[in-house]
């Protein structure tokens, strides 16, 4: 398990290898067309040391990567700026106030094809109304001022542009009933936040389940999690664990197939996306 920063650098050096690879180099091959000594692309393929956008821009010209996609990933991976093309970083403009782990998320978000995630106790923020997301941000966070709380919940509505972008992540969510029957915010915000739920149902990029109360015990008690994919390489998939003060980052093969196969079989206990929607509809007009 690692913090973000250094799962994106071990991710970004195997993919980079994988890419010289490809391209029939070996390691001191690369590092001559480059000008640099071998030591410096192995420390990056090994994910020991971090590496520029412009570095990377460099070993995929020298890869002969052309497909555009695929070098904006490789450099939003490197923390590029202006990897070009496709969904900007604009959560740059926040360096001051998103702590780095926020930052971090944010950028694997955008850069996601498809999220899958587990929710216990609160909304995704991805489907969240204002108000809710207001009464939530202001509930973490503990003494911010009217100022703070704007600017979060700002970044909050901001990050679900990613459901109308082209493509549109591909969100997959299973709720616990929990989440809609907490009341977050009094009773009219949560009546707005479950009808804005019941919208989401709609939508051809999202699909939304229920997992209720009379499911029982299951996996899922542990805790939430998301499981973040990309449509150009599974090896870039990573699980997000949130913690009070952290996150943590699986990227082992067993840690994903065993995250996979918990939400899978968390699908298989949830009601249909046809009876969520019939069945948060009830729980909002009750």
């Amino acid at each position: 398990m690692q913090h973000g920063p250094a799962v994106r650098r071990r991710k970004l050096g195997a993919e980079l290898r994988n890419l010289r690879t490809r391209a029939g180099l070996t390691s001191g091959e690369a590092a001559r067309l480059v000008g640099w000594h071998q030591s410096k692309v192995s420390r990056i393929e090994t994910g020991i040391s971090g590496s520029k956008p412009a570095d990377v821009r460099l070993l995929l010209d020298a890869y002969e990567v052309a497909d555009p996609q695929l070098r904006e990933l490789m450099l939003a991976l490197a923390g590029a700026a202006d990897g070009g093309g496709g969904r900007d970083h604009w959560w740059h403009a926040y360096r001051g106030v998103l702590p780095p782990a926020y930052r971090d998320f944010i950028s694997l978000e955008s850069q996601a094809s498809a999220m899958r995630t587990l929710e216990t106790t609160v909304v995704p923020g991805l489907l969240q109304t204002p108000e809710y997301a207001r009464a939530v941000t202001g509930a973490a966070v503990e003494g911010a001022d009217e100022d703070q709380l704007d600017t979060l919940v700002e970044v909050r509505m901001a990050r679900q542009d990613v459901l109308r972008a082209t493509p549109p992540l591909e969100l997959n969510a299973v709720l616990d009933e929990s989440v809609l029957r907490r009341e977050v915010g009094g009773p009219e915000v949560m009546a707005r936040q479950l009808g804005r739920l019941v919208e989401a149902t709609r939508l051809p990029q999202v699909r939304l389940q229920v997992l209720p109360f009379a499911a029982g015990a299951h996996i899922g008690v542990t805790g939430p999690f998301v499981i973040f994919s990309f449509s150009r390489t599974s090896d870039l998939d990573v699980v997000v664990l949130d913690h009070l003060t952290s996150s943590l980052y699986l990227e082992r093969k067993e840690d994903l197939q065993a995250y996979t196969e918990a939400f899978n079989a968390l699908r298989a206990h949830a009601l249909s996306p046809g009876d969520s929607s019939d069945y948060i509809a009830a729980i909002a007009g009750a």
